[in-house]
């Protein structure tokens, strides 16, 4: 009974814990409505999950950029398939490494900031204090940060692709001898390529799409996590710990199924 029982217990709250984020997602949905009132509270998720990090986010996609260009140019090199470096790098930020770069800092940066900070009013009672207040805890303290980052994510995506791509053009024109003109004239024509159902290139808004995404699970699971924080300062590192290991776990597993969605055809 003692092996079935240290079966089930993970197994029960990890599916109490995704049911409080999916009601959570839900209480947010039903007052978006509030959202206006809050630009306050969202202009300041703007300076903090945004700016504060921007830095990072612009080193980062620079480097895998770069990371990305050299990799695939040698390779590619080898076949005399070296001009096609440009397309290779576009595709492979606009895809893929962009928004995952991009969701994972905020996961690290913000989405831990996120749960110590409601966290920390939890375990203070600060919580109940707003609801003995008759303040609506989800209105104004989750709805300002999930609309701020399923905001900040896609933004800060198209800066990461750009930087990457750029960073990217620097190694093949510096390391491989691939002419500027010849890689951006390559890296546009790649993400250029028609879709179905918008004006955007299909490569450039399932990135955006997959950014977007990204910011609301971030945003659900850091906030989460600090509402359910109890145990005192112990407590508040233990939530800020699971907000940015189960953020970056859903992340990875969002990104495959909708990379498979987008592009099993």
């Amino acid at each position: 009974m003692s092996f079935l029982a240290s079966l089930v217990r993970p197994l029960v709250a990890f599916t109490l814990a995704v049911g409080f984020r999916v009601e959570l997602l839900f209480q947010v949905v039903l007052r978006l409505g509030a959202a206006w009132r809050r630009r306050a509270l969202i202009l300041d998720q703007f300076w903090v999950g945004g700016i504060k990090v921007l830095h990072v986010v612009l080193l980062v996609g620079f480097s895998i950029g770069m990371v990305v260009s050299l990799q695939t140019g040698i390779e590619l090199a080898r076949i005399g398939q070296q001009d096609q470096i440009g397309t290779l790098v576009s595709l492979t930020m606009a895809r893929e490494m962009g928004p995952f770069i991009t969701a994972t800092i905020l996961a690290a940066a913000v989405g831990s900031a996120l749960a110590a900070e409601i966290g920390t009013m939890s375990v203070s009672e600060e919580l109940a204090a707003l609801e003995v207040l008759s303040v609506d805890v989800v209105s104004y303290l989750v709805v300002p940060r999930l609309v701020g980052l399923a905001i900040l994510c896609p933004t800060l995506t198209i800066l990461c692709d750009a930087v990457g791509i750029f960073g990217g053009g620097l190694v093949a024109r510096s390391q491989l001898g691939i002419g500027q003109e010849l890689y951006l004239n390559s890296a546009i024509d790649a993400l250029q390529v028609p879709s179905q159902f918008f004006e955007l290139p299909k490569d450039v808004y399932v990135g955006l799409f997959k950014s977007f995404v990204f910011g609301i699970v971030i945003a659900v699971i850091s906030c989460a996590a600090g509402l359910k924080t109890e145990g005192g300062a112990l407590g508040v590192g233990n939530a800020t710990r699971a907000a940015v290991r189960d953020s970056i776990i859903f992340v990875i597993v969002l990104n495959y199924l909708m990379t498979w969605f987008f592009y099993r055809s």
